[in-house]
């Protein structure tokens, strides 16, 4: 994929499937007023969703319509808005089996990013939700993109362009003008293996008097004494982490455009993040990474995910 003007150099790292796209942040550390205003990607959604089904069901119930004919019924499937300056070569790596060939759907300064889609194949396999994210990811890393929910679907491109691209024009313009230059990465900080334990025992003298109470007894003995344990040690690990993921954040704010929080998705997380970052920015807001790292050594593993299509950063909830 190019652009006719140049675009920011992809760069390679590992990938991560996004999590509930255009979803608000909880405790996010961010700049209101940079967040791509994409409250038509949620319209967009729902009304592609829509079209899928009735589409499904137009294939369907036409009376007297040979098996043959209607195994060839397809529709557009669509991944994300991009500038319609876009130039990309064309490669079978879409949604469905076997996989649709990517296209462009322009219309004056915007474009969707298009797949065909048989109708009568199912969607929904891991393979096509890895497929929708890897393919947004990698248009991401070169150009800016507003990335729709997995699963959107319209009837054709002429419908694409008469109730996607036209009522939203505008908006999806202003959205992908303020993602210019700025790609999504996530951070990740796991606590190394038995580390929360130990500060947490070395800290709460309850939780350690009733470790040393319950050490070689039978669980049915100690069961009062393991819940306890249990509360105090779940109780002083998010307040552990609730402090990590603060000053994660705040750390990383001044390299970054935003910072959203998300939600751990392990016990033993110590940060989630998701960091909008200006592409030529990115070595410093790395080696700020890098210093946590540093200072967190033998404490806390962090990981750096992406680039990333925005998708915590595309305002779909208005």
């Amino acid at each position: 994929m190019a652009r006719s003007t140049s675009g920011p150099a992809a760069t390679g790292s590992e990938q991560e499937a996004p999590q509930a796209t255009g979803r608000r942040p909880g405790g996010a550390v961010q700049d209101a007023d940079t967040r791509a205003t994409g409250h038509a990607t949620e319209e967009a959604s729902d009304r592609a969703a829509a079209g899928a089904s009735g589409a499904s069901a137009r294939a369907g119930e036409r009376t007297g319509v040979p098996e043959q004919r209607q195994e060839r019924a397809t529709a557009s499937y669509i991944y994300g808005i991009l500038p319609s300056d876009v130039e990309l070569t064309p490669e079978p790596r879409g949604v469905g089996d076997p996989p649709g060939e990517i296209a462009l759907v322009r219309h004056r300064d915007i474009a969707a990013l298009v797949s065909e889609l048989r109708l009568t194949r199912p969607l929904g396999r891991p393979q096509d939700l890895v497929a929708h994210q890897n393919l947004l990811d990698d248009v991401a890393a070169e150009v800016p993109v507003l990335p729709l929910r997995f699963g959107a679907v319209m009837e054709s491109p002429e419908a694409i362009v008469s109730e996607l691209l036209t009522p939203h024009h505008d908006r999806f313009r202003s959205a992908l003008e303020e993602l210019e230059g700025r790609v999504q990465f996530v951070v990740k900080g796991r606590y190394e293996e038995g580390t929360v334990l130990r500060e947490v025992l070395a800290e709460e003298p309850e939780a350690a008097r009733l470790r040393e109470e319950i050490r070689g007894l039978p669980e049915e003995a100690t069961w009062d004494a393991r819940i306890r344990l249990g509360e105090i040690i779940n109780r002083a690990v998010e307040v552990k982490r609730d402090a990590d993921t603060q000053a994660l954040a705040q750390g990383l704010a001044p390299h970054a455009v935003a910072v959203v929080i998300r939600e751990p998705t392990h016990e033993e997380d110590a940060a989630h993040l998701a960091v909008l970052v200006e592409t030529d920015r990115q070595e410093e807001f790395e080696q700020a990474l890098e210093e946590f790292g540093r200072r967190w050594a033998d404490r806390v593993t962090l990981r750096l995910l992406g680039p990333q299509a925005p998708y915590d950063f595309v305002d779909t909830q208005g």
